[in-house]
């Protein structure tokens, strides 16, 4: 009777074995944070970077170690560069808050005039109580706060990467780790050459009708292209409260607007597209579903790993017999050879 009845349940088994492994699994990711994220993080940098070493020393015959010092000063003075920005920005921001809540109370008493043109009463004190409770310039610092705290962990980031440097072996990698090394690299290499370029031309856009933190509103576009689907509008739209304070409803809204979306239109699904392929190779439903789960286990962080995260599991679950299916599933059925 058991030798009948055992294969009979093993798919329910191993489909509750899965299920417990998955939750474990999600509770150590939330457990463990704090010192994992940064981890994550130093590992793609350590991907990149051993990418561009390899490709400089065939390329141009320069010694890898010579390359992976490159790329460490060139990444140091990026961080650097970007945490004066945005720390000069967010001043500059907060120092003006008595201009800004003038534009706010401005801007309030011009909607209130035109709706009672139309004859469409709104109670102009519980409106003006509600928008003098609102934690704008709090918010702001809390931006930048979670920039900063991200800034806070390159210490961390950087020792991890460095030692992941110092053992990395000349011999030969295992396929799996050549194939996840090759795949993550080339497509964090065209993320951040798109995002770049999405964020130099936001910043022309405002800079051109003289917005406010328009550094840091490119800042903020170069890290929100990396979050798929969401992220371009987040970015598209953040730069709309910072001009309604500084002009109101007026046509550099309209025009920053139109340009904006112009813009990440064509990064989008036009440049992207060409140059990434099919990308990570990831059903569209997986990769919204992985992101409001990193999301979940990792907050904003979580967003941004969301897609090579999910392909470095989609990698890892194609070697296995038993997890083929799951691969299958996650790349929309599709086999990836």
């Amino acid at each position: 009777m058991t030798k009948e009845t055992t294969p009979k349940f093993a798919p329910i088994n191993t489909i509750c074995l899965m299920i417990l492994a998955a939750s474990a699994a999600t509770w150590v990711l939330v457990y463990t944070k704090t010192v994992l994220m940064p981890f994550i993080i130093a590992l793609f940098i350590w991907m990149l970077g051993n990418s561009s070493a390899t490709w400089l020393n065939r390329k141009w015959k320069v010694p890898y170690h010579v390359g992976i010092i490159l790329n460490f000063v060139v990444f140091m003075a990026v961080i650097t560069l970007l945490a004066s920005f945005i720390s000069g920005s967010i001043e500059s921001f907060v120092s003006g808050a008595g201009i800004y809540t003038e534009r706010l109370n401005d801007s309030l008493n011009w909607i209130l005039a035109q709706a009672s043109q139309y004859h469409i009463n709104i109670n102009a004190q519980f409106v003006t109580e509600t928008l003098n409770k609102l934690p704008i310039f709090n918010m702001v610092k809390s931006v930048g706060g979670l920039i900063v705290s991200l800034f806070t962990n390159i210490i961390l980031i950087t020792l991890f990467v460095i030692f992941m440097f110092m053992g990395n072996a000349s011999s030969e990698k295992p396929a799996l780790v050549g194939k996840l090394q090759k795949q993550i690299s080339f497509y964090l290499f065209v993320k951040i050459a798109v995002s770049i370029l999405a964020a130099v031309c936001t910043w022309i856009v405002l800079t051109t009708v003289k917005t406010e933190l328009a550094t840091m509103l490119a800042v903020l576009t170069f890290v929100l292209n990396f979050i798929p689907n969401i992220g371009p509008l987040i970015a598209t739209v953040a730069p709309l409260p910072v001009l309604f304070l500084q002009y109101g409803f007026d046509w550099q809204m309209l025009l920053v607007l139109a340009l904006l979306t112009a813009v990440h239109f064509v990064i989008g699904n036009i440049l992207e597209t060409r140059w990434l392929g099919k990308g990570m190779n990831l059903h569209p439903l997986v990769v919204i579903a992985s992101l409001i789960f990193w999301a979940l286990v990792w907050g904003i962080m979580g967003a941004l790993l969301a897609v090579p995260m999910t392909a470095i599991i989609k990698m890892i679950f194609e070697q296995h017999e038993t997890t083929q299916p799951i691969a299958r599933l996650l790349g929309g059925g599709s086999s990836s050879k």
